[in-house]
């Protein structure tokens, strides 16, 4: 291995950081447990099960409607963790964040709200690259309002076919939806130009960050962009929580995207006067204990040393990448300059489902299938890969156990 692999950068500790996963400490067939599927979703700090805990324990009610105390104490926790999303990414005002279930739900919120605006032929830009959660609810647009979805392609690399992207815009392109990160190959797009070529057109803009935001400092108002979708259990927060940036302009011109509770200023029998953003798309009682988890999730995250995590992470990816490029029958699915710390491969003459089970015999957990991601797997002519994703608990000595199990189910499966 190459020297640059071998330690952390000094103002980074992963073995530190693994202390604050409780999870982590236990064994899976014997085995000390190496996880590898933080891009499905990440382990918990003890920060935020204790927190979530002691929030059910001292002080829990519904949010916004009491006037009791433990409803204005909640209230308050909910509301506090809409400001430290705001902060996570750098929104101008907390009313620009939308809590949803996740990126899927956010997704799902903007298709539904700019649905109504469009008409037969009017055209949305995706990439091959695209997350189904990124691409299912263009096609409910596509089937219902005979809207045209135009693919961008990606090249051999991994990277977005930047030319392909400025040649995919014309007089009836009226929206683009893009990854910020894929989840498949940790291609890195360039957000600024996707940001910056669509607003030269007057086009608004949504990046899925679902991974990116977990690996790298973003900043919205920098980057320009009118709608930013996370998930709070990639970002070492609980399941059913994420959330969704919106430019205030836009929220404030977007219809609501489900109707109830809590978004409504009033109703009668004849008339709904709707609420503001981010309430008006906040129907019924929202995800109390998971936002104020999420918002302690991205508490602990802005305690680190991004920079220093993101370059801890991209050395272990390196690492892996090496290690496995020994074999001349494995293939590494993405290469791009300066990629996200996912490592997607496969293995000629065996199925990633085989290796990845004969790996967790090991305790070495890792991810195989299409990972939600169809058209990017028919682009590259493959019908699975094996995943292996890292975050801030990774050690060097995960790499090594990861590779060694690698080699015991290779050999198993020649």
């Amino acid at each position: 291995m190459s020297a640059s692999f071998l330690q952390a950068p000094a103002s980074f500790d992963p073995y530190a950081i693994r202390t604050e996963f409780p999870v982590l400490g236990r064994t899976v067939n014997g085995n000390a447990l190496t996880y590898l599927d933080s891009a499905a979703s990440a382990q918990k700090p003890a920060c935020v099960i204790d927190g979530m805990a002691e929030q059910m324990r001292t002080s829990y009610a519904n949010v916004h409607r009491g006037l009791h105390t433990m409803a204005n104490e909640t209230t308050e926790s909910f509301e506090g963790a809409r400001k430290t999303v705001a902060k996570f990414l750098n929104a101008a005002d907390s009313d620009e964040i939308i809590f949803t279930s996740g990126t899927t739900e956010a997704i799902n919120l903007v298709a539904s709200g700019i649905g109504a605006d469009l008409a037969p032929g009017d055209e949305i830009i995706l990439s091959e690259m695209e997350h189904h959660s990124n691409i299912v609810p263009w096609h409910f647009l596509r089937t219902r309002k005979g809207v045209v979805l135009k693919w961008v392609g990606v090249l051999d690399d991994g990277q977005l076919d930047m030319q392909a992207y400025k040649d995919a815009f014309g007089p009836k392109t009226r929206f683009v939806a893009l990854t910020h990160m894929s989840n498949v190959t940790g291609t890195i797009t360039d957000a600024k130009a996707l940001v910056d070529v669509a607003h030269g057109h007057d086009v608004p803009i949504l990046l899925d960050g679902s991974q990116a935001a977990v690996h790298m400092p973003v900043d919205v108002q920098a980057l320009g962009v009118d709608f930013y979708a996370v998930t709070g259990h990639k970002l070492y927060g609980p399941t059913g929580i994420g959330a969704l940036y919106g430019k205030a302009d836009r929220l404030k011109t977007m219809r609501p995207y489900q109707g109830g509770g809590e978004m409504i200023e009033s109703v009668s029998k004849d008339n709904i006067i709707y609420g503001v953003p981010p309430h008006r798309f906040e129907a019924g009682t929202p995800p109390i204990l998971e936002a104020i988890g999420l918002g302690m999730a991205l508490n602990w995250m802005m305690g680190l040393d991004r920079i220093a995590l993101a370059e801890h992470e991209s050395a272990l990816a390196a690492r892996t990448t090496e290690g496995l490029t020994q074999y001349n029958d494995v293939r590494i699915i993405g290469e791009a300059p300066g990629k996200g710390a996912v490592v997607s491969f496969d293995v000629r003459g065996m199925h990633a489902h085989d290796l990845a089970q004969l790996m967790d015999r090991y305790g070495v957990a890792v991810r195989a299938g299409n990972h939600c991601a169809e058209p990017l797997m028919h682009r590259f002519e493959a019908s699975s890969t094996c995943r292996a994703s890292f975050a801030a608990y990774n050690t060097d000595e995960d790499v090594d156990r990861f590779l060694e199990a690698f080699a015991k189910a290779r050999e198993f499966l020649s």
